[in-house]
């Protein structure tokens, strides 16, 4: 299993309905909106690397909202 904290910046007007997609996203744990240079951190499990990929690249950037991320994976 691989973990990691998703830092995601968003572009909407909306944020509630953005964070609402994000939590829908399999494999997102817990999706939380933050102040400072991001404005959420997603904590992420896949299967894989490559699973985790797919999941930021196929599912997390194609929310509405979402302009672009950071993946950390945990250690």
């Amino acid at each position: 299993m691989v973990q990691a904290y998703i830092l995601i910046n968003l572009n909407t007007p909306n944020l509630s309905d953005t964070m609402k997609q994000l939590k829908t996203v399999k494999g997102i744990k817990n999706a939380n909106a933050v102040i400072g240079p991001y404005d959420c951190i997603a904590e992420l499990e896949a299967g894989s690397m490559d699973a985790l990929g797919d999941v930021v690249v196929d599912k997390i950037l194609k929310v509405d909202g979402v302009a672009k991320t950071l993946t950390c994976v945990k250690l």
